[in-house]
């Protein structure tokens, strides 16, 4: 019970003036609170959306690495220049885009070029093939050596051809007799000849493949024609230890994964058809090139456009991997997109089975029957310059990676 003026007084300021800002202060931290929930689920759901992000771009990238045979993206240590070989080779087989010119110019799938791991100052060399998968096989293996001008001198005068051998190393004790060593393949060059010298070493390569410990490595000799000792001052070859890069002794290894002999089994090719390797110089001819991009992304139009080929580039150089891929920086994969309406014209290239369905489709003979598909009907390989985890360089073929034209099916 309240007693006196003075109690009561304070009791109804208490009631009138405390007891509000008291509300609003709990009030206030409610909704602070509240806020601040919010804000901190707000910031968890970001963090979970970078998180699931980069979840899906790092399986993506896996995925494309197991695309090109990887198991992960190599490490490029400094600035590295690819062999000249291995740039023309590439420039060879496959056009600007990197697409393949013809299936059958290349002996296999892969090449891989080593160089020497010795640095000897006599000739001999160690090539490391670890990198080389023991289920590929070895079609041809080479020893490249660059042949260097001769000093002149009387040695010089005397001698115009010289006996180069190259032999597989048995036993690396024996070297310097007959035991020691298996001859790979033996010449007659000009000595005063200069540039490179190319020896197929196959058997040495498949024998250091067929047994671990079997790589000692080989040995070049260099006779005259009698069979004495060459003057090494008169034929000289370049070594890793002395010279440029660029005429460093290099071991070039033709090998096939197995892929490539499958698809050209299942590739039936018509004697009267020119083939089209596609290019970007061929992409204003395509039907509703010229159709603005932003129009594509609506249904409607997508519904109106007829099954064609669109340009799908895509650029390595985002995707992380310019490191390390020499060519190309990017290509053209292209991809089928549109409709397959009845009835399906011979311009729309269409499968028996595809004008089938469509007439299925059409006169409603069969429920849940759908139109056919715009996809690919011919694809197109193409070809991978890059450096390994090891930096040999490498030029690979990867079957089926371009759209060259789209049909119903």
């Amino acid at each position: 019970m309240l007693q006196g003026p003075t109690t009561r007084r304070m009791y109804h300021y208490f009631i009138s003036e405390m007891l509000p800002v008291a509300m609003i202060i709990a009030i206030a931290t409610l909704v602070s609170m509240a806020t601040a929930r919010s804000s901190l689920n707000d910031l968890e759901s970001h963090f979970s959306m970078e998180n699931e992000s980069e979840e899906v771009r790092s399986a993506a990238i896996r995925r494309l690495l197991e695309v090109f045979g990887m198991e992960g993206a190599p490490l490029l240590r400094g600035d590295k220049q690819p062999p000249q070989y291995m740039v023309d080779l590439y420039n060879t087989v496959a056009d600007v885009d990197g697409v393949t010119k013809d299936p059958y110019i290349l002996e296999g799938n892969t090449v891989r070029s080593f160089f020497d791991k010795l640095h000897s100052e006599q000739i001999e060399f160690l090539f490391n093939l670890s990198m080389v998968a023991s289920s590929e096989k070895v079609l041809t293996a080479e020893l490249h050596l660059f042949k260097l001008r001769p000093q002149v001198s009387a040695t010089f005068n005397r001698y115009h051809f010289c006996q180069v051998s190259v032999y597989q190393l048995l036993d690396s004790s024996k070297m310097n007799i007959t035991q020691g060593k298996k001859l790979l393949s033996s010449r007659l060059i000009p000595v005063p000849s200069t540039g490179w010298e190319v020896f197929t070493i196959t058997q040495a390569v498949r024998s250091w493949m067929a047994v671990e410990g079997n790589n000692l490595g080989l040995l070049v000799t260099v006779q005259t024609l009698g069979g004495s000792q060459m003057d090494e001052k008169v034929v000289r070859f370049s070594s890793g230890r002395n010279h440029h890069k660029s005429k460093q002794p290099m071991l070039v290894l033709f090998t096939d994964d197995g892929r490539r002999a499958a698809a050209l089994d299942n590739t039936v090719k018509d004697p009267n058809e020119t083939p089209a390797v596609p290019g970007l110089s061929n992409l204003p001819n395509t039907p509703g090139f010229h159709r603005s991009a932003r129009s594509l992304d609506y249904d409607e139009d997508v519904e109106k456009m007829t099954c064609q080929r669109l340009p799908l580039y895509v650029d390595f150089e985002e995707i992380g991997w310019s490191g390390w891929i020499v060519s190309p920086r990017g290509y053209n994969a292209y991809h089928c997109k549109g409709s397959c309406p009845f009835p399906l014209g011979q311009n729309m290239r269409p499968t028996n089975h595809a004008t089938v369905q469509s007439i299925i489709n059409a006169l409603k003979l069969t429920k849940g029957i759908e139109t056919p598909c715009c996809a690919p009907d011919k694809l197109f390989s193409i070809n991978l310059l890059y450096f390994d985890d090891d930096e040999n360089v490498v030029l690979k073929q990867y079957d089926d990676m371009v759209a060259g034209s789209c049909g119903c099916h």
